[in-house]
């Protein structure tokens, strides 16, 4: 069973009628009613749905064809052509719940009449991921799956749980299912030999359905007691002819099948590789699928909060140290967690999924993962085959590794006017050095919210110690060929100038001298800043404000009050994101009765599903 999405069928018409007011001109066209079908409507990733538009009941090609409002739509939710051919995105796409969490979300196909562009019409399309149906015979990996016995019970309610079988790994010549803790082990709660199933519970209505028994729980880092450093990680004995025996992981193919669909395919085979800033990487997840995202920091002390149990338990918090962040929160959502992060371009496994925000998802580092399970010399390797490109990354249309940008940032004008009287002070000496055309006011981008300093310079030109703040400013650099206006600007002369430039990416690449002084003051200051109200976690990433330049990426609770963040320490940059809290084997429980699956937390990893049942003695 999949988590159950509520949607209300039925035709979506929509009728606007034109406005009778006065004055001259045309008169308004005159009102249309358009018509969607199919809807509502469920559709895979990768694959395609036709959809038709009428128009006063008449079949009609006269509309513009949008996806959440974006005429064509886009990568992330998916393409549609002129004639209304819906190609699927790779991943299911994810949206805020509103309560700080990320869950996966349908997305709005809308026909909009040329006639009269007031009058449009919408359909619900669910995006599925096939990760989390049953597997007839040996499993690929990238696959709904959990502990058979990963449930709880309260009055007439069972709530069960379940996540992803990551990866298959050898230790001796046995092979296991890779996965996390929380998700084999039921947070330190299961015991050696437990079965593990596919799908997890939460896909078969708590066990209802059919599910087959994969492996059997051999081995768990436990969370309160393991050593350093800390993982989220377990691995299970493959059940004889159960598992796909080459390690084969669903849509991580360098091929496609005649419905351009990838074709499952195994990691590259051996130890991995550890993550570097920017590096392109994608996961295949239970919930969402293929993703595709960009290494935001590595090195990340963060502390991690976890529920013993599912849907039920206490709650507590493990403090993880140097692991690799990835942007974005559609990264992944609630039963991903287990997953297997690669290389795009080599398939090399980089981390193991187990934890995220609203904006972020973290993942243990793979040689921490493989040595701590390595036993009596026999080491642990991923089971795989040659490097390959993961080519869903690519699809639909156009890669899905492309730039990733920033949003805009804005400064306070209390924020800009301070920065206008430092720029004031010092713009003199600013403009004496020689890459610097001009110097402006405007946002920092390594802090969101606060002001800097602009200093518009030469792309190119070597560099002459330009200052990171200005009288506690940021200082923020702006690479141009040739900038049209010079000299000292004004906040509207800023804007307007910053546009000519190209926008900053979310992430950069840094050399490793840049990341060899990082490590420097994140290793001196990491413990003092993690105790810090508000802070929760600490890693080494990319400046935005000067590219090029190692920055301190200290991640806040958003809506937790914390102490003001330095813009230097010890002469590095510091970067703020903020997100809600990071998250891992939470069960969200609504009592709700029937079969239902509540909309779980991003970073939960574990959604559970309700089934009503009689009530149940002792």
């Amino acid at each position: 069973m999949r988590p159950t999405v509520w949607l209300i069928p039925g035709l979506v018409v929509c009728l606007l009628l034109g406005s009778c007011g006065g004055g001259s001109g045309s008169p308004p066209p005159p009102p249309v009613a358009v018509a969607v079908t199919p809807n509502p409507i469920s559709v895979a990733i990768f694959t395609t749905q036709q959809f038709t538009a009428t128009v006063n009941g008449q079949s009609s090609t006269a509309v513009t064809w949008e996806v959440n409002g974006v005429t064509g739509g886009s990568q992330t939710t998916g393409y549609i052509s002129a004639s209304g051919l819906f190609v699927a995105p790779s991943g299911v796409p994810t949206t805020s719940s509103g309560n700080g969490k990320v869950t996966t979300a349908p997305v709005t196909v809308t026909a909009v009449s040329t006639a009269n562009p007031n009058s449009s019409a919408s359909a619900t399309v669910t995006i599925l991921p096939p990760n989390d149906n049953p597997q007839v015979g040996v499993i690929k990996l990238g696959t709904s799956g959990g502990n058979q016995n990963d449930s709880s019970t309260s009055g007439n309610t069972i709530t069960c749980c379940g996540g992803t079988l990551g990866s298959l790994v050898t230790r001796g010549g046995t092979q296991y299912i890779l996965s996390d803790n929380h998700v084999l082990a039921r947070t330190d709660l299961a015991a050696i030999g437990e079965s593990i199933i596919q799908p997890g519970l939460v896909d078969t209505r708590c066990g209802q359905d059919v599910f087959a028994t994969v492996a059997q729980l051999s081995q768990f880092y436990n969370l309160e007691t393991g050593p350093a450093p800390a993982i989220d990680a377990a691995i299970a004995q493959v059940a004889t002819g159960a598992v796909d025996s080459t390690g084969k992981i669903l849509f991580l193919g360098a091929t496609t099948d005649a419905n351009n669909v990838p074709v499952p395919d195994a990691p590259r085979a051996g130890a991995g590789v550890a993550a570097s800033l920017n590096m392109a990487v994608a996961k295949s997840g239970r919930s969402t699928g293929l993703t595709c995202s960009t290494v935001l920091a590595t090195s990340v002390n963060t502390s991690v909060q976890y529920q013993r149990g599912c849907g039920t338990g206490t709650m507590f918090s493990k403090t993880f140290a140097g692991q690799v962040d990835i942007a974005g929160g559609s990264f992944s959502a609630a039963g991903d967690s287990g997953s297997l992060i690669v290389t795009q371009n080599t398939a090399d496994p980089v981390a193991l999924l187990f934890a995220g925000s609203d904006t972020d998802t973290v993942g243990n580092p793979v040689s921490d993962v493989l040595n701590f399970f390595q036993s009596g010399g026999n080491s642990v390797t991923f089971v795989g085959g040659a490097a390959h490109q993961v080519i869903g990354c690519t699809l639909p249309v156009k890669p899905a590794s492309a730039t990733l940008t920033v949003p805009t940032s804005t400064a306070s004008a209390e924020g800009l006017q301070k920065a206008t009287s430092a720029r004031d002070a010092h713009a003199a000496e600013l403009l004496a050095h020689p890459e610097v055309q001009a110097v402006g006011v405007g946002a920092s981008y390594d802090h969101p919210g606060e002001a800097a300093i602009l200093l518009f310079v030469n792309q190119g030109q070597p560099r002459t110690n330009l200052p990171a703040t200005v009288d506690g400013i940021r200082a923020r650099i702006i690479e141009g060929e040739l900038f049209s206006r010079r000299g000292v600007l004004s906040p509207e002369e800023s804007a307007t100038l910053e546009q000519s430039a190209a926008p900053p990416q979310l992430v950069y690449s840094i050399s490793e001298t840049e990341v060899r002084r990082a490590k420097i003051v994140h290793e001196t200051h990491v413990d003092e800043l993690m105790k810090m109200d508000g802070v929760q976690g600490v890693g080494i990433t990319s400046s935005l404000d000067s590219p090029g330049e190692a920055a301190l990426m200290i991640f806040l609770i958003r809506g937790v009050a914390h102490a003001a963040i330095l813009p230097l320490i010890d002469g590095l940059r510091t970067r703020v994101r903020e997100s809600t809290r990071f998250r891992a084997g939470f069960a969200d429980s609504q009592p709700t009765r029937g079969c239902s699956a509540p909309s779980p937390g991003k970073g939960l990893e574990k959604p559970p599903a309700k089934v009503a049942t009689r009530r149940l003695a002792g």
